[in-house]
């Protein structure tokens, strides 16, 4: 009983800033400011929902969100899967002072290697396009590796020792027997990609440079001005972008959980 009060009370900390937010998108600007603080707005005012979708182009940061995300999700998801059996299953030199170095990236600021990489992008002239975007995420995720080889390392050996006698080989006995099994791994995976592109807002912010190329976070970040900001606006966009997040999240939230939890529990 004592735990579930603490789990009640945790959650709501966690949603109150998300209510703030969705409230303070229906306000009128001169209650954002009022003293003292009232989540709940005095004036309902809808109309800051059509002054956001006009004041920018909303629906271009929307599809240029959705397209990079949803390439970058079925990439990387198998590009993961692959590595993922490779180190769990074939045997090769270096394959465990391999896969600690891919570990070891996963404790590497971004920061860090932002520069390199721009450089790495002008030299291939992706700055300023979505390939900047979408090629490093689709082909490096160390943690989409690590999860889904723990997972792999669970399955019984035997399934795919029976398939190599029937005759099959490497790459049937990983389509056709071990892909159909890390099902509930990779959709987890996939949403956690997907959430991660839709929210990325420091690389969209230093290899993009064109209106027509922004992503979602971009374009609510012109919301926000130098001297003074268009707040109730600001809270209607905002709003506007995580709601899709929110409804993958309730739809989604089975297989996020037993994802990570059959994952975590191979060994």
């Amino acid at each position: 009983m004592v735990l579930h009060l603490l789990l009640l009370a945790g959650a709501v900390v966690m949603a109150l800033p998300f209510a703030w937010m969705v409230l303070s998108s229906f306000k009128p600007l001169d209650e954002i400011f009022v003293q003292p603080p009232k989540l709940f707005p005095q004036v309902w005012q809808p109309q800051n929902y059509r002054d956001a979708l006009e004041a920018a182009d909303f629906l271009r940061g929307f599809l240029n969100s959705l397209y990079i995300a949803v390439i970058v999700v079925v990439v990387s998801v198998f590009t993961s899967a692959m590595a993922a059996y490779s180190f769990a299953r074939i045997k090769f030199t270096g394959r465990g002072p391999l896969f600690m170095v891919f570990l070891a990236t996963l404790m590497v600021p971004v920061q860090l290697t932002v520069i390199p990489l721009y450089i790495i992008l002008g030299w291939l002239r992706w700055v300023d396009t979505h390939l900047a975007l979408i090629v490093p995420a689709a082909l490096f995720n160390a943690f989409g590796v690590f999860l889904l080889r723990q997972y792999v390392r669970g399955i019984p050996i035997e399934l795919e020792e029976a398939a190599a006698i029937d005759g099959a080989s490497r790459v049937r006995i990983f389509l056709t027997i071990v892909l159909p099994l890390l099902r509930t791994p990779m959709v987890a995976l996939g949403i956690f990609t997907f959430l991660g592109q839709w929210n990325s807002f420091f690389y969209p912010l230093i290899f993009l440079n064109s209106d027509s190329n922004f992503t979602l976070p971009l374009i609510v970040n012109q919301f926000k001005g130098t001297y003074s900001s268009d707040w109730t606006a600001l809270m209607a966009a905002a709003t506007l972008a995580a709601a899709p997040l929110l409804i993958l999240f309730v739809i989604a939230q089975r297989q996020i959980v037993e994802g990570i939890a059959l994952s975590g529990s191979k060994t």
